[in-house]
């Protein structure tokens, strides 16, 4: 898909449903391209399906990878707060054929995926601060936590 196709899309979406910003849009069909690859599935066809708790995984680890600390702050400013937003900004994409669905697809798989704090924020709080579980998540994300916005 063109991306000069896609922003047009975007910028019809956005004057209908102001919600979001249009980078958010851009942010969400990244975040797809980036689950893709991280559960392995082939470039076309049926089995590129991704479902929507697959997608909200692959977005919260991409989040965590372009953003760091800055990725609750970020989808906050671009109006996503909740795994319900990102159903929105999906099934918009949907309605406008920039995504495709299945007939079992609903907004409801993005309903209460995780909260967002706990998400964003928690893998970067000090280990005592968190459960074990949460350590894991630093664990996994070590690489997020060295990054300097500024050496860019």
């Amino acid at each position: 898909m063109s991306g000069s196709v896609f922003l047009e899309d975007v910028k019809r979406i956005c004057a209908s449903d102001t919600r979001y910003d249009p980078e958010a849009y851009f942010f969400i069909r990244e975040a797809l391209d980036y689950t893709v690859k991280l559960y392995n599935k082939p470039r076309e066809g049926a089995g590129r399906h991704v479902s929507g708790r697959e997608l909200l995984e692959g977005l919260r680890r991409y989040a965590l990878k372009e953003y760091g600390p800055m990725a609750l702050t970020v989808l906050r400013r671009w109006g996503v707060s909740s795994t319900d937003d990102v159903g929105e900004i999906v099934f918009n994409l949907v309605a406008c054929k920039r995504l495709g669905k299945t007939d079992s697809d609903s907004r409801e798989d993005f309903h209460n995926g995780y909260d967002f704090r706990d998400a964003f924020r928690d893998p970067f709080l000090p280990a005592n601060a968190q459960g074990t579980a949460s350590r894991q998540g630093n664990e996994r994300l070590s690489g997020a936590r060295g990054r300097n916005p500024r050496a860019s």
